[in-house]
């Protein structure tokens, strides 16, 4: 069986856990929770950044510090996971779905210009498959119209675009370290934060709304409850698997870009003669090898193909079912505009096995069949 992902060990994760046992604080913000904190903004060039308990949980805390009111609007694709508009539901606030741009499959600038009304509090921009959005065109147009910008990044650590890092863009970032993604750490996410202003608020957001961490910096004699927020903390065991990974970020995000590598040119000729469409180049951006996928005619095509594989033993699944039309979706939110590439990118995509531990062999193996089948 060849597995779609298959989290791995890279280097002293297990020691760091025994580490954080001996020092004896198993709840959130001791040592490796700092290291990460620390290591996240050494590596993406952002100002501050918060560890959490998931990526969900950073989006959550972001639309709470975007002060999402009842009826509010934030513009977001439909092509994304359901976290994305349920932070922006759970305030009461209104997900509208653009449609998405058909190279980098990301938010597509003009719709979401066109999706603007009075109402509109923010702009939450995906990095899907670690493509970074237009965040240049995107930040003008959240300036232009008094907006908070926030990236959805969470495949995208290590990902950069005209040279900048991924989470130093928007106002506000959400990284996954779910153990689908890059780094891992089972579950776990983070919260950037690049507007200083907010830094204060977001400590007491995660703190559950109280000033524990100004109590615990000294500068105040005791915290209490000020502000709405929740349990956001990860357990100081997830931190030091996670700073174990961090410190092999490269190396991981260098060993999964020479995957995708391997699969554009191995399955080159497929899309030479019109039979699948790969990721398109973009000499701007540069990714972190988090998925490779293929574009197939349409979703009959992509159903057999996925039949095909599974036949074969290896497992290669679609992505999002676009929220525009999810039961949710039509009762929470609303879309503007057609949907028309959102659409034909979810009915046609399909992701193939990607994962650290993935041997030259193995991947060969996929490509092959891959061949064989599509011949």
């Amino acid at each position: 069986m060849t597995p779609f992902n298959l989290p791995s060990f890279v280097g002293n994760e297990l020691d760091y856990i025994t580490k954080a046992i001996a020092l004896g604080q198993l709840s959130g913000d001791g040592q490796f929770t700092k290291l990460c904190s620390q290591s996240i903004v050494a590596q993406t060039g952002a100002q501050d950044a918060l560890l959490t308990h998931s990526c969900t949980a950073a989006l959550e805390m972001a639309a709470i510090l975007s002060d999402i009111q009842p009826g509010d609007e934030v513009i977001m694709p439909s092509f994304t996971f359901v976290s994305t508009a349920n932070a922006v539901a759970l305030r009461g606030g209104v997900p509208v779905f653009v449609d998405i741009d058909p190279v980098s499959l990301n938010l597509c600038p003009e719709q979401t210009q066109l999706a603007i009304t009075s109402k509109t509090r923010a702009i939450f921009a995906v990095h899907y498959a670690s493509v970074i959005a237009e965040m240049d065109v995107l930040a003008e147009i959240s300036t232009d119209h008094g907006l908070l910008l926030v990236e959805d990044a969470a495949q995208a650590f290590g990902a950069s675009f005209k040279g900048r890092k991924a989470g130093s863009f928007g106002d506000l970032a959400a990284f996954s370290f779910h153990e689908t993604k890059n780094i891992v750490s089972g579950e776990g996410g983070a919260l950037v934060i690049n507007r200083p202003d907010l830094v204060e608020r977001a400590e007491i957001i995660r703190e559950k709304g109280t000033n524990r961490s100004r109590f615990m910096r000294g500068s105040v004699d005791k915290y209490t409850w000020v502000d709405i927020g929740s349990s956001f903390l990860p357990g100081e065991l997830i931190a030091a698997f996670l700073y174990g990974q961090l410190e092999k970020a490269r190396q991981i995000t260098d060993r999964r870009r020479v995957i995708c590598d391997r699969y554009a040119a191995g399955l080159a000729s497929l899309a030479e003669r019109g039979r699948v469409r790969l990721p398109a180049p973009m000499p701007d951006r540069t990714g972190n090898g988090h998925m490779f996928y293929l574009l197939m005619r349409d979703r009959a095509d992509r159903d057999t193909f996925i039949t095909a594989m599974r036949e074969r033993e290896m497992t290669t699944p679609f992505h999002y079912v676009p929220l525009h039309s999810a039961p949710a979706g039509l009762k929470f939110g609303r879309a503007v505009g057609p949907m028309t590439v959102t659409d034909a990118i979810s009915a046609s995509l399909v992701r193939l096995p990607l994962y650290y531990t993935m041997t030259d062999a193995q991947q060969d193996n996929v490509i092959a069949e891959i061949l064989q089948i599509l011949a």
